[in-house]
């Protein structure tokens, strides 16, 4: 490894330390995964070897559930397919997204060991599984898990223990890195990648990681690549630094990501963050306007913030986009001149109403919440921030939608500043992004040069254009590092 070696962290096991200087935007390792596979619920709609999401999939012909953008995937795809392919047809049926990753990682560990290259710092043996701190009710599904594993696993490979399977079923419970579409918007897959296993977390880490799908449509097969993690830096690493990552998103109050963290990944947050509590007034905070609202007052409209998040994101499951637009507003006039706009409850109602309102197309008012959201981040999340950036890139484009054009180039211009660190200028989503800077830049001098000129031609672009639906608001962001269980 160029840049990392791996050291006793203090208070935390092993970690990773820069071993040279890195500046923000630098990448200190990129990974392949050890073995990946496509969610459950996302098994026809995404491509099983690059993760790329298409209208059009292939199937396999053999097993009828592995599907694929093309030839290319399939074949890229085989090596790691070619027992499973055979395992589903003998099973009869398609196991959860646990036991088939399993499955895949012991195939792998059967053919090539533990250490599959000379990069790979950590052997699979060597990651933490949990399993005894494994709650009750959750160990009963892993029970399940390891019941069905047996079932499907082929009596032609080599057999396992019940605690070998268990083993590596805890290392996924624990370690499984959520997999994106090639957009970066959606967590479509899980993975097993060693070498991120040992980045620590803080919640205000001087890392990102991003998925980099690779590329196997070139005709020329020496140009493609497989997709791998790019650990990427936020800002100056120094020689003997440690290495860090945040698991969680760090829009939550310090005791709530605390629980979060022992609850998934069994560990006490020590982050200077967690202990001084940083930032937490602002999140629970009241408006600084200086009107004294009552402590009764504020913990009312909290519990009912509360209760109205939970009735919001059920009617979005549903896809009941009408009652979510109300049930927002509704919250939100209550919220006024009570919660301060750093509110993490605020916050989330803008960030919803403004996406669903975009998907509506009532992009004048989706505006105003974007830019509430925005405004409330900048105040919160580490300038470098992922999340901030795409928030911004979203509040950018519908402002653009709204026809607020100095403002949405203006957006546009901090997102794409964000994302070239965070995903870097080869990243799907930041080709696009430096496209819609262009084209802004482009219509902020024809809007400079002569404003009812450039309204005009807006107008007619649009009115020759077919309405059509924007992209549906997506269900399952990714704002955890690791799979949630």
């Amino acid at each position: 490894m160029e840049f990392v070696e791996v050291f006793d962290s203090p208070g935390k096991g092993r970690g990773l330390r820069a071993i040279r200087e890195v500046w923000a935007g630098d990448v200190l390792f990129a990974e392949p995964p050890f073995a990946s596979v496509v969610f459950d619920s996302h098994a026809a709609s995404v491509c099983h070897s690059c993760f790329r999401r298409q209208e059009k999939l292939q199937r396999c012909g053999q097993c009828r559930f592995a599907q694929y953008c093309d030839k290319t995937c399939q074949r890229a795809a085989w090596e790691e397919h070619k027992q499973e392919c055979a395992a589903v047809k003998s099973y009869g049926k398609v196991p959860n997204e646990n036991v088939r990753l399993a499955a895949r990682i012991l195939w792998r560990l059967d053919k090539e060991g533990s250490v599959v290259s000379d990069t790979q710092l950590a052997a699979l043996e060597e990651l933490e599984d949990h399993i005894y701190d494994i709650s009750e009710d959750d160990l009963k599904d892993f029970k399940v898990d390891i019941h069905n594993f047996l079932d499907y696993w082929p009596r032609s490979s080599k057999p396992h223990t019940v605690d070998s399977v268990s083993k590596i079923l805890g290392v996924i419970n624990c370690n499984g890195f959520m997999v994106s579409d090639q957009r970066g918007l959606q967590a479509v897959g899980v993975g097993l990648f060693p070498n991120l296993c040992l980045v620590n977390h803080d919640c205000w880490p001087n890392c990102t990681v991003v998925l980099n799908n690779g590329n196997q449509s070139a005709v020329d097969t020496m140009y493609h690549s497989q997709k791998r993690i790019e650990l990427r830096a936020l800002g100056k690493i120094s020689p003997g630094e440690e290495v860090t990552v945040s698991y969680v998103d760090y829009l939550n109050l310090s005791e709530d990501r605390r629980r979060l963290l022992k609850q998934q990944y069994f560990f006490d947050c020590t982050c200077e963050h967690c202990t001084n509590k940083t930032k937490d007034e602002g999140v629970k905070d009241i408006p600084s306007s200086g009107r004294l609202v009552p402590e009764e007052t504020v913990k009312e409209i909290t519990e009912y913030s509360r209760t109205m998040l939970e009735n919001m994101e059920k009617a979005r499951i549903e896809a009941n986009y009408n009652e979510v637009v109300k049930i927002c507003r509704e919250c939100l006039e209550k919220q006024e001149n009570v919660l301060a706009d750093t509110h993490i409850y605020q916050l989330r109602m803008w960030s919803t109403l403004s996406e669903v309102l975009s998907y509506l197309q009532f992009f004048e008012e989706a505006s105003t919440y974007a830019r509430k959201m925005v405004e409330g981040y900048l105040k919160l999340y580490h300038p470098n921030n992922a999340q901030l950036g795409m928030a911004t890139m979203r509040a950018g484009v519908t402002h653009w939608q709204a026809g607020f054009i100095e403002i949405a180039h203006g957006m546009i211009c901090k997102a794409y500043a964000i994302l070239m660190i965070t995903h870097g200028p080869t990243h799907p989503i930041t080709k696009d992004l430096e496209a819609m800077r262009m084209q802004t830049e482009m219509e902020l001098r024809m809007f400079k040069q002569n404003e009812y000129v450039y309204h005009t031609m807006r107008e007619a672009a649009l009115k020759n254009q077919p309405i059509r639906m924007m992209a549906e608001p997506a269900t399952e962001s990714i704002k955890n590092l690791f799979r949630r269980k």
